[in-house]
C-alpha cells in the first residue's frame, strides 16, 4: 500500500499556471490542501523554510511577468 502524498499548493485563482497546476494534481487523484496566498500571505518565517526545503536561491521564486519587477530592478 502507497503512503499518501501531502501536497500544499501556493494558489492565485486568477493565475491561469496557478490554476493548470492545480488541475494537474487532481488529475493525478490528489486533492491538496490550497492556499490562497494572496488572502492568507505566508510569513517571513514560513517562505524563509519552504525556500530552504527547495534549495533553490530566493531570485528563483520572484515573478517577473505581470509585475513591477523591471520596474523596480
Amino acid at each position: 500500500m502507497k503512503e499518501p502524498i501531502d501536497i500544499v499548493i501556493y494558489h492565485n485563482p486568477d493565475c491561469g499556471t496557478s490554476r493548470n497546476t492545480l488541475a494537474m494534481i487532481r488529475n493525478a487523484g490528489i486533492e491538496p490542501h490550497v492556499v490562497e496566498y494572496l488572502k492568507t500571505p505566508p510569513s517571513r518565517r514560513l517562505l524563509e523554510q519552504l525556500v530552504v526545503r527547495m534549495s533553490i536561491p530566493v531570485r528563483e521564486l520572484v515573478r517577473e511577468k505581470g509585475t513591477p519587477y523591471e520596474e523596480l530592478g
